[in-house]
């Protein structure tokens, strides 16, 4: 009992410090109408702020998700924070879009440090409970994203830009308390070696294809839930015609349903299948995607935003379950594909929906994304059960031992 207590108070602490993580990439989009009118920026050279966090999480977090296989590194996660908020929060002292750029890589750098290790330890800490962890370990990112917009905004519209100078408080007290923790993470790392002591008696398999399948639907996945969390603020403001401060609010109430939807996707996976979730989740943005963007009341396009929240994020937790399930022997790597590389392709995708933006308009842009739920619901459709496959496996091997 004891030590079940204690992994849940593990899970928990990272948890929270996935969301001080995420206050970060939640803030950048509700930072960019500042940017926009501080440096007169084009939507795609806003975008690209975006993109810069993006790609360093792309480059970088395999490696960081190959080497936490490997190695343990505990440390990592408050260096991560300290980065990500750093790298950030200094983007409002500067007018230069060259520094801004190189600043959003910075913490694109810290975001990609903390997420493959802390989603490798929170699978080991969570026993047979999986995916009620990671979804407690999601929800942990889904209210960073949700609480950023609304820090940043505050923020900077009482103080400007300057501000957002304030956003590395948060980061700064979770890595003290991050650093008091390091020896108790560790001994996570030590009952993974004891567990891959096991494991080596009987290697388990791994399922190439299907997880290729399963990154192409998270990048779809990725491309919706930037598209959205860079432009509905933006959408908000150009096209129904609210304040800086209703953008802001409008993507908070997305990302607080998003953090309910990623909740209800890890018990709903548990217990029905984490293939039927995500099957469902995009299957119902199918719908809603379009809903959302031919309404023309602010009301009715707000309440819609709540759907459409909860059916993106319920999905992201089953993702990241199956990735580990298919490559049980490098759940650090999978870690860092379906939570770092495949979403990170999403934001470097902001550019281009930012092109269409500033030659078509705001509206078309979004309109242009709706129709990528059908290829994801298309692509999660064809994803075989782990345990199916590994049957499959054990009664091939069975048959071939006795051929022999």
């Amino acid at each position: 009992m004891e030590k079940k207590a204690m992994q849940h108070k593990y899970v928990t602490l990272l948890s929270i410090g996935h969301m001080v993580t995420d206050v970060n990439q939640g803030a950048l989009p509700a930072m960019l109408p500042f940017f926009i009118s501080a440096h007169d920026l084009s939507y795609a050279a806003a975008g690209g702020i975006v993109f810069a966090m993006n790609i360093a999480s792309t480059i970088v977090q395999p490696l960081f998700g190959h080497w936490a296989d490997r190695f343990s590194k505990p440390w990592l996660l408050p260096v991560g924070l300290l980065l990500a908020g750093l790298g950030l929060s200094l983007t409002g002292l500067t007018a230069s879009y060259s520094l801004i750029v190189l600043l959003a890589v910075v913490s694109g750098v810290g975001i990609a440090a903390y997420h493959p290790e802390a989603a490798r330890l929170v699978n080991f800490s969570s026993g047979t409970q999986k995916g009620l962890a990671m979804s407690i370990f999601g929800a942990g990112g889904m209210m960073g994203f949700a609480v950023g917009p609304i820090l940043a905004s505050s923020l900077l519209i009482s103080f400007g830009l300057k501000g957002a100078l304030a956003l590395v408080a948060p980061v700064a007290i979770m890595c003290l308390i991050m650093a008091t923790q390091l020896n108790k993470l560790a001994s996570v790392s030590g009952y993974r070696l004891d567990s891959k002591k096991v494991a080596t008696e009987a290697p388990a398999q791994e399922a190439w294809a299907p997880f290729a399948r399963l990154t192409l639907s998270v990048i779809t996945r990725s491309i919706l839930f930037y598209g959205l969390i860079t432009f509905v603020p933006l959408y908000w403001i150009n096209v129904l015609g609210q304040s800086k401060a209703s953008g802001a609010t409008a993507l908070a109430i997305m990302s607080g349903a998003s953090v309910l939807g990623n909740l209800m996707g890890g018990k709903f996976a548990d217990r029905y299948g984490h293939i039927k979730v995500m099957v469902i989740g995009y299957g119902l943005l199918i719908f809603l995607l379009p809903a959302l963007v031919w309404v023309t009341s602010t009301l009715a396009a707000t309440l819609l935003l709540i759907p459409v929240g909860m059916a993106l994020a319920s999905t992201h937790s089953p993702s990241i379950v199956m990735g580990q399930r298919y490559l049980p022997n490098r759940v650090g790597f999978s870690s860092g594909i379906t939570i770092g590389v495949a979403v990170a392709v999403g934001g470097i995708a902001t550019p281009v929906i930012g092109k269409i933006a500033d030659i078509y308009g705001m509206w078309t842009a979004l309109a242009s994304i709706s129709l990528l739920p059908a290829v994801a619901a298309a692509l999660a459709f064809t994803l075989p059960d782990p345990d199916k496959l590994a049957a499959q496996v054990a009664k091939k091997e069975l048959s071939m031992d006795r051929a022999g």
